[in-house]
């Protein structure tokens, strides 16, 4: 299957364009290499005979339309995103742009490219998202794919519109579509500006570890490479017109993630004192939504698909990628944001 994936570059992208390779599959690469992607996270396929790369904006019609007249692909992997929160906030401009209008114009040359090509029946657009698009839970329950839609953000509604869009062009146009929604991703290559990296580069470097709030703000968290591996399960058997919640079935809150950090930290590159010192709690997030927690039967039940990286594993496998590649982290320090608290101009 040749798949062009939109934001291959980032984090999520990345992993996908990765594991897709491993299995076999031809992977176009689409990404427009924003401050949060990275090539260096697709080095190791680069020079795959599978691999080809187009920088384009998702935001760029005319650019679209072009890569899909060259490549031909046979699936869409619509992950190209902004996707920071504290971001949103000091600037939903872009959100909107890219989320939103980003994803219109994806869908239109794509749809026009299929019906180019005869509505092709194997033809797939599958589009990524998050759990945020459903607000914040209590102590009890979690999201099904019924849950209905209440974002708190301007990212989780940019991406909530962009669900909405999807499905109304499956529904309206017929084009063939799979959605997921998924929760919180952590692991290797995951640009520093969120919780996980955040904590490690700053105990690293001696820096305050800052938690917004009491820390009691609760996640399911998702170990990247799992979730590649549960997106190509959907794509290639997921239900046409069928949304999956995916989670890494470990729910955990802040400050308990940031303590098994720092407990790995300690086992792995020990100093004088304990990194937890470092602790320091700052002002809360505004808006910030108090729990999410993904109920993942459907995927289980219909297409056999469960994480396989305990939260603790997962952790430790994190810890240790960036102790290996500092390299890659350090390349990074100097980019627009990282190591700077955002999201407070509210």
């Amino acid at each position: 299957m040749k798949i062009l994936v939109t934001g291959g570059a980032g984090f999520i992208g990345s992993a996908v364009v990765r594991h897709a390779i491993a299995q076999g599959h031809e992977i176009v690469n689409l990404d427009a290499l924003t401050y949060a992607a990275c090539l260096d996270n697709v080095a190791l396929v680069a020079d795959d005979p599978k691999y080809a790369f187009e920088q384009v904006d998702i935001r760029n019609r005319a650019a679209l339309d072009t890569v899909f007249a060259k490549h031909t692909p046979d699936a869409v992997m619509h992950l190209a995103a902004e996707s920071h929160v504290d971001r949103s906030i000091d600037g939903p401009a872009d959100f909107i742009e890219t989320n939103i209008t980003g994803t219109f114009n994806l869908l239109e040359a794509a749809r026009a490219f299929w019906e180019g090509q005869g509505r092709p029946d194997t033809f797939r657009f599958h589009h990524i998202s998050t759990d945020e698009v459903f607000g914040s839970l209590g102590a009890t329950g979690q999201f099904t794919e019924s849950t209905p839609y209440d974002p708190n953000s301007p990212y989780s509604a940019s991406k909530a519109a962009s669900d909405h869009l999807v499905r109304a062009w499956a529904e309206t146009y017929g084009l063939p579509v799979v959605l997921t929604n998924c929760s919180n991703n952590y692991g290797p290559f995951h640009f520093p500006e969120k919780l996980v990296p955040v904590v490690i580069l700053n105990a690293l470097a001696g820096k305050d570890i800052p938690i917004y709030g009491k820390g009691d703000n609760v996640r399911d968290w998702l170990y990247v490479e799992d979730h590649a591996d549960a997106l190509l399960t959907v794509l290639q058997k997921g239900e046409l017109k069928r949304s999956y919640n995916i989670g890494g079935e470990n729910e955990a809150q802040n400050v308990e993630i940031v303590k098994m950090i720092c407990a790995i930290l300690d086992e792995k590159r020990p100093k004088d004192a304990p990194y937890a010192d470092q602790i320091t709690y700052v002002a809360d997030r505004p808006g910030h939504d108090q729990r999410y927690a993904i109920d993942p039967t459907r995927i289980a039940t219909e297409l056999g698909w469960r994480p396989s990286v305990t939260l603790q594993e997962g952790l430790e496998l994190t810890v240790q990628w960036y102790l290996d590649n500092e390299d890659w982290w350090r390349a990074l320090q100097n980019r627009s944001g990282v190591g700077t608290r955002l999201g407070t101009k509210a």
